[in-house]
């Protein structure tokens, strides 16, 4: 008996502590599974708030105030929901480095698998070793760069973001660095063990800039693209012509997709020609290992032209919050006349959701500016979603602390940037 009861203590004792919020590796009450416990919980408040269930005798009798009830207690789930999200995004950065070692040591096992195999009936060859010497010296400098970075992300930390997603202009240079980095510890290698003065000329000669013009334009112009775009992005939200908001964790599809998660034609086609162009590189590096890759210029023009629509794109993208109109929020039934405190007004516009915060904390963040009172947007659910706020309509309450008369409207988004000023004009 006093065994079961110590038994049932200890399972107690574990349960506290890891009860969704420890971050301990592969614990099923890790930090991830206490994510996804907090967002089945809110998307079952949300959808039962929108259903009419759950709102307290006090506030059912009234709309506006079971209205701000609903939209309160939403705001204080979501902002759990967010802190399991960001512990779960520190906890999966700090387990990524692991990955991405056993990652790039299982290539160079799969490097040394296809040169036994191909060795044999050919003999192992001196440019085999210095391949493998190669892959060896590449994949210990990726393995010290992870142990540095553990705590971020491990080999993938350089091409995060500063917004917590991975960067397309990033990844594809690494990709062009680490290929070219490899090349050249790949002739190195095999000028060491040349004796014959021929050979060593030859390897030398393989160096030269004619044979490998196309790919150090290509590196050249990859690596210039990713410190262009940072700058770029930098300067676009300092200019109040781009919102960004950072991602809980960078995610693998972020290299294909926008901020919002969509598909992005940019970096769907820099990502796809530039891996295109790195494997044909890498085969002419395996069939001719005695010099440079001698990228052809046709391929390597077609790489530049899909990195100056990748920059382009870039410069397109984004644009500043902008309210067209306001207006009195007009129920069925109700007459018609002009704004007055405590009533309703429709705010139309377009950008009022950055891309990446349509999360029930990002959008909880949103308020508008009226005179000099600023009012929260109340989140209005409904099954699968929110009504309100949208990127294009904003509906909030004019409070009774507004002084009757001409006054500004402004929105400021969960990014911090703030839209153009809209005069209406309220009444008594």
């Amino acid at each position: 008996m006093a065994v079961q009861e110590a038994r049932q203590g200890a399972a107690t004792a574990a349960d506290g502590a890891h009860g969704g919020g420890c971050t301990c590796g592969d614990c099923p009450h890790g930090a991830r599974e206490g994510h996804r416990r907090a967002v089945a919980a809110f998307l079952r408040a949300r959808d039962g708030f929108a259903a009419g269930q759950g709102l307290p005798t006090a506030v059912a009798h009234s709309a506006s105030a079971s209205r701000q009830w609903v939209s309160e207690e939403l705001t204080q789930r979501a902002e759990a929901v967010a802190e399991r999200g960001r512990a779960e995004g520190e906890a999966w950065l700090s387990r990524l480095w692991l990955r991405t070692t056993c990652t790039v040591w299982g290539a160079v096992l799969a490097l040394l698998l296809a040169e036994s195999l191909t060795a044999i009936g050919a003999g192992w060859t001196g440019a085999r070793t210095a391949a493998l010497l190669a892959a060896l010296a590449v994949a210990g400098a990726l393995t010290a760069a992870s142990w540095f970075h553990r705590a971020r992300g491990g080999a993938l930390a350089p091409v995060i973001g500063e917004d917590n997603r991975m960067s397309t202009s990033r990844a594809v240079a690494a990709a062009w660095v680490l290929l070219v980095a490899y090349a050249v510890l790949l002739l190195a290698g095999r000028l060491a063990f040349a004796s014959d003065p021929g050979e060593r000329d030859a390897l030398l000669a393989g160096l030269d800039l004619a044979r490998g013009a196309g790919v150090v334009t290509v590196l050249a112009v990859v690596c210039g693209i990713a410190v262009l775009v940072r700058r770029v992005v930098g300067l676009r939200i300092l200019g109040l012509r781009l919102q960004k908001v950072p991602a809980h964790r960078p995610r693998a599809a972020d290299l294909l997709t926008d901020d919002s998660g969509r598909g992005a034609f940019a970096d769907l086609q820099y990502v796809v020609v530039s891996a295109v162009a790195v494997l044909f590189a890498a085969v002419r590096l395996a069939r001719r290992p005695d010099q440079l890759p001698d990228l052809p210029w046709g391929l390597a023009t077609v790489v530049l032209i899909s990195a100056a629509t990748y920059l382009a794109g870039k410069y397109a993208e984004g644009g500043r919050p902008v309210i067209l109109s306001v207006v009195r929020a007009r129920e069925p039934g109700d007459l018609d006349g002009p704004i007055r405190t405590g009533d309703d007004i429709e705010i139309r516009g377009a950008g009022f959701v950055p891309p990446g915060a349509r999360s029930a904390d990002r959008l909880s963040r949103m308020v508008v500016r009226i005179g000099a009172v600023d009012v929260h947007v109340p989140l209005i659910p409904v099954a699968g979603g929110f009504r309100n706020p949208t990127d294009t309509v904003l509906t909030v309450p004019v409070p009774v602390e507004v002084e009757p008369g001409s006054v500004e409207v402004q929105v400021v988004t969960a990014a911090g940037v703030a839209t153009n000023r809209c005069v209406v004009e309220v009444t008594d």
